[in-house]
């Protein structure tokens, strides 16, 4: 893959979006914290990864926006989508994710969107997907981008369940979205599509061949690949109910995504793989809507950024 300037259009890995490609926002809305300023709701974290960057440049990472609109010509199983789900996600989120791209057009060189742009699919999701990220949009899959929420639909967590829903993203998304690479700086940004959690043989082979170009690697995906203490975090936020106070250090059971991770041997096999190469710097994520980090490796810390429906989103500067 070719080198990525500052100013060049969008870079494919995990939908990475140079700012200067990103549309104008006029939205200053004054009754919004009319003494301090409007990015103050936004809930930014900072972090910095050495990895080796020909020279310094900086992202906004966000990821899980989770877009819940539908047309009124939409079948009402949208409509009932769109009521459920937009009372799940708070309503706000085409504001939190145009905050996001007005704060970052000042502050940061690139945008990396990790997924769950749409929280499913509609004419309308379709559209908003157009409308922020206009034909440059290079994003990583999540999970949701696959969902339908039409009556009937199964969920599986199997590849073969995203087969008949690409059809439809690929006109919003033209990429490939099993697996995307591209150079900024000097620091190759690997994307792979794991939104079950897993990984496939063919992306484990192409992951080999971008080592072989000997870059400082970054891993985007939606999926974090768990550890012991995201997974005690992710359980501990995701179980509900009362007395969640800290009483034991004890890793809880493994489920969904990290038992597939822990029993599928490509995966389990590929993450003990990444533990041991030393040109993977970091592995940024999202999925869990909590913003946590954990060492993943000698060589690299693992970033999982919060809901980005939530205005959350992480500053990671490189060098």
């Amino acid at each position: 893959m070719n080198n990525v300037s500052r100013r060049d259009f969008l870079t494919a890995a995990g939908g990475l979006i140079a700012v200067s490609s990103l549309p104008s926002f006029a939205n200053d809305d004054p009754a919004v914290f009319p003494e301090r300023g409007r990015y103050e709701r936004l809930v930014l974290a900072y972090q910095h990864i050495d990895a080796g960057a020909t020279a310094p440049f900086s992202i906004l990472h966000i990821s899980d926006t989770h877009f819940t609109a539908a047309y009124p010509h939409e079948p009402e199983c949208k409509q009932k989508s769109r009521i459920r789900r937009t009372r799940t996600f708070g309503g706000r989120q085409e504001e939190a994710l145009s905050d996001s791209l007005a704060w970052a057009k000042d502050h940061v060189d690139y945008v990396l969107h990790t997924g769950d742009l749409i929280d499913w699919q509609s004419e309308a999701n379709f559209d908003m997907m157009k409308k922020f990220f206009g034909d440059n949009i290079m994003a990583a899959m999540g999970n949701h981008e696959f969902y339908t929420y039409d009556p009937g639909e199964k969920h599986t967590w199997q590849e073969p369940f995203k087969e008949r829903s690409w059809p439809l993203l690929k006109d919003v998304c033209p990429m490939d979205p099993r697996f995307n690479s591209r150079v900024v700086n000097g620091v190759n940004f690997i994307c792979i599509d794991d939104v079950f959690g897993t990984v496939q043989p063919d992306q484990v082979e192409r992951f080999h061949a971008e080592v072989k170009k000997g870059l400082p690697i970054i891993l985007c995906m939606h999926v974090p690949f768990v550890t012991p203490h995201i997974w005690r975090a992710q359980r501990k936020f995701w179980k509900g109910g009362k007395d969640l106070k800290f009483r034991s250090a004890a890793i809880p059971d493994a489920s969904g995504d990290y038992k597939r991770q822990l029993e599928d041997p490509v995966t389990r096999d590929f993450i003990a793989y990444l533990k041991t190469e030393k040109l993977l710097k970091g592995i940024l994520a999202g999925h869990l809507h909590i913003t946590v980090q954990d060492r993943f490796s000698p060589t690299a810390m693992q970033y999982v950024v919060g809901g980005n429906f939530m205005f959350h989103g992480q500053e990671i500067t490189f060098s």
